[in-house]
Order: structure tokens, then sequence, then C-alpha cells
């Protein structure tokens, strides 16, 4: 992983903490969630305010995350908000501490000025002992407040404040009035700056785990289903009737087509499809040239073609050649490539349509079409490092290369070219979508 890191593909983004105040406030508030401290002078945390130091430290890369389920956090500065969470065991909990800290921003830059902030998303479960006790995971709600529980105590003085206002005698009450003094003392005038953080709740509908082996639940959609790459889990146990393998392609490929969830590639606006289909085929030769020891670190583009034309053409994989039919369709108006959701081509030909699980929807995308590298790691980065630490060391460089290269230097706009949504066109103005439209995706879906 040495690669990864230093070209920032592993670890990238996280707060350096180094200053004796910070590393103290972080203690303190380490203390505070677990009962433990560091020895460390400097160490590096995510959004979370987990560091891999101490994870390493203390021997325990869950000291965070007990159980892998209701994840504390720490906050020593709002600049966490741009960092990424690792090792999430939760597709959801990333975004909902950003908009935590969005949200609280102004409060949040007042307190962590003076202590560190700790927390935790809290749900109604603590131990995951069967698929079943996902479907108990419902809400999440934040709780969070300063080691020394300032706003705790503000929300306290507040209440002294309004029955020193509002109750007719409470001038007189001296034993009220040294309470305001004292708390106040810690919380300054919270007449004129509030400490109040905003009590948020999110709703947890649709969502992927890293527990039994890997899962992802959708249960608000028309048609709900659970899937999962760890063992088969019996729809018997479970209030949804649906239940797959990562493995059971066709039945994926209706469950994604019955809840309108994604679209084919060469129908999305606003993005060159085919070079984006071209960049997939890329990685396909990269991963048949690793099969037979070809060396493909640092190789350009066309060094790639001319090792696919003169040397691995016969062994290139089924994928290669229907990608290749349809960027022939899409760019030269070639025949129609029939595309079933039998082709192993058949998930790399599409993307999440528009809508608030679009995230959750290509990451599985990104796993069922695992040798495309680039959505690996853009949408699964925990499934790319586990895949990349079994790939030769001539895919590692080329690999960790393109990223740092073609990713790294534009997350954004990577993304939006990849990802982004533009309103459809007029039908009248695109007869060729029609194809598509009647058959859509692109039809062949074998339910069996």
């Amino acid at each position: 992983m040495k690669r990864l890191i230093e070209r920032g593909l592993m670890f990238g983004n996280l707060i350096h903490v180094d200053s004796p105040a910070l590393v103290e406030r972080y203690n303190r508030a380490l203390e505070h969630l677990t009962s433990k401290q560091t020895r460390l002078d400097d160490f590096h945390i995510d959004i979370s305010g987990f560091s891999p130091e101490i994870g390493e430290e203390l021997g325990d890369p869950l000291y965070l995350n007990h159980s892998g389920v209701n994840r504390q956090f720490i906050l020593l500065s709002t600049r966490q908000k741009t960092a990424p969470l690792l090792d999430a065991t939760f597709s959801t909990s990333r975004g909902i501490l950003r908009q935590f800290i969005e949200a609280n921003e102004a409060q949040l830059f007042a307190l962590t000025a003076k202590d560190a902030v700790a927390g935790e998303l809290l749900n109604s479960v603590f131990v995951l002992r069967s698929p079943a006790d996902l479907f108990d995971i419902r809400r999440i709600r934040i709780e969070a407040d300063t080691t020394s529980g300032t706003v705790r105590d503000a929300e306290k003085l507040g209440q002294m404040v309004d029955r020193f206002l509002n109750e007719e005698d409470a001038w007189f009450d001296d034993v009220l009035i040294a309470d305001m003094i004292g708390v106040a003392q810690r919380t300054g005038d919270v007449t004129r700056n509030p400490v109040r953080l905003k009590q948020m709740e999110f709703e947890q509908r649709n969502f992927w785990t890293s527990h039994f082996g890997g899962t992802y639940l959708f249960r608000g959609l028309e048609h709900p289903a659970i899937i999962t790459a760890g063992d088969w889990i019996d729809p018997a146990e479970l209030p949804v009737k649906s239940s797959y393998r990562i493995t059971d392609r066709s039945f994926i490929a209706l469950f994604l087509q019955r809840n309108q969830l994604v679209e084919p590639i060469v129908r999305a606006r606003g993005i060159d499809a085919g070079a984006i289909l071209r960049q997939k085929m890329d990685f396909i030769i990269v991963d048949a040239a690793q099969d037979m020891g070809l060396d493909v670190s640092g190789a350009s583009r066309g060094d790639l073609r001319k090792m696919a034309r003169q040397q691995i053409h016969s062994q290139m994989p089924p994928e290669y050649h229907t990608l290749n039919r349809l960027v022939i369709w899409a760019e030269e108006n070639g025949d129609w490539p029939e595309i079933d959701s039998d082709d192993p081509a058949y998930f790399y030909t599409l993307r999440a349509r528009d809508h608030p699980d679009r995230d959750l929807i290509n990451q599985l995308l990104a796993e069922l079409s695992p040798k495309d590298v680039r959505q690996l790691f853009i949408c699964h980065k925990t499934l790319f490092y586990q895949m990349y630490a079994t790939w030769t060391e001539t895919k590692k460089a080329y690999v960790a290369d393109f990223l740092a290269r073609e990713y790294k230097v534009d997350k954004a706009g990577a993304r939006a070219a990849l990802f982004g949504h533009e309103a459809p066109m007029d039908r009248a103005s695109a007869p060729r979508e029609d194809v598509i439209a009647r058959v859509g995706p692109w039809g062949a879906v074998r339910g069996r």
C-alpha cells in the first residue's frame, strides 16, 4: 500500500494533529469516550477523529467504532469535514458526519477553539448478530458535547436565565444567581453567544454495510431487496421477499431495472460515453495483461491498445469485445449490440440514474464490474484496497499512476464527467435513444 500512500490515494486528506494543545484535547476526548489515551506526539485523523496510527498503537482499529455499529467521533476542527472516513462500516456514516459539521459549523468552530467535541452516531442496535438486525436500524441520532460539557452547561444556563427573567421572585433567589454565575464562567454569555448544537436525526432506508461479508439493504424502494457478498441470507428470516448474492447477476439486473435505478452509459446526457467505455476497455486490457504476466507499468493508452492487438487479442475476455461493439454502435453507427444480463460486460455498460441513492447504486455497480478500477476506487474504496493487495506489482504501478495522474488532480471534474447528470433531451431530437428506451436498460434481463 506504500505506493498508494505516497500518491495520496490512501490516507489522503487526513488532518495532521501535531501541537501539544490539540494532542491534549484529543486525549481528553479519547479518555471520555473509551477510557484510553495515546502516547503519540503527532498523528493524523479522519472526519470522525479516528487515527490509523493510534489504532495501531492501541492494537484496536475499531477503538472509535465498537462492534462496527455506533461510531463515536472526536472533532478538533471543522476542517475535518473534508477528510475521508477510514474503514467505514456503513455507507451513510461519512455523509451524516459531514452534514452535522456543516449544519453546526459556527458553533463547532467556537467550541473547538478551546476544547474537543466528542459524540456518537446512535441507533437502537448496538450489536449485529444476524442480517435481520439490519432492519432495526431506522434512524441515526447524533449526540455531541465538549469533554467539559459546555453544551450541556449552556442548556442548563439557558434554562436558569429563563427562570430568572420570568419568575417573579427570581431576582431575590441568591442560590439561582450564584449558580448562573458559576455556570456562565464556564460557558460565557449564552444570551449573546448561544452554545447549542442542532438536534439532528437521519433516516436510514437504503445503505451498504461491511457486516455479513458486505451487504446492501434496499427497503425504501417499490421492490425492496437485500444483496450480499457473503453467505446467502434466507428471506424467510427477513421482512423483505427478495434476497440475492452478489453473484446472482440476472436477479440483480432485474431488481435494478424494476426499480428504475440505472441507465446505460450511452444514454446519459452530458458525458462522453465513448471515452468512458474506451477507458473501461483499457482497464480490461491491463487486467488481461496481468494474467499473462506482461508488464504494463508506465504504459500509455497507445501502448495498451497495441498490446491488445498484437499480444493478447486472443486472450481478451468477453467484456472487452462487448464494450468494443457498444463503442462502434455509439460512435460509428454500427449494429446494435445484444447485451443480456449474463454478459460479463452488462454492468460495465450501466451507471446510476439521477435519484437520491445514486452513490449507493454506483457502489454496487462498481462491485459488479471490478475490472473498472477507476470506478472501483471512486465508489467502493473498501473493496478497491482489498483487491489492490492481490494484484501484481506491474498492475499496482499502472493503477496508482493512472489514478494520481487522471483522477486525483481533479476529483470533482472526474466525478462529474463519469456520474454527472443533465436534463434529458427532447425525445424527438434523439431518435437513436428510442432503441434503448424500448429495451431499457438493455432489455434482455433473464429473471430465471
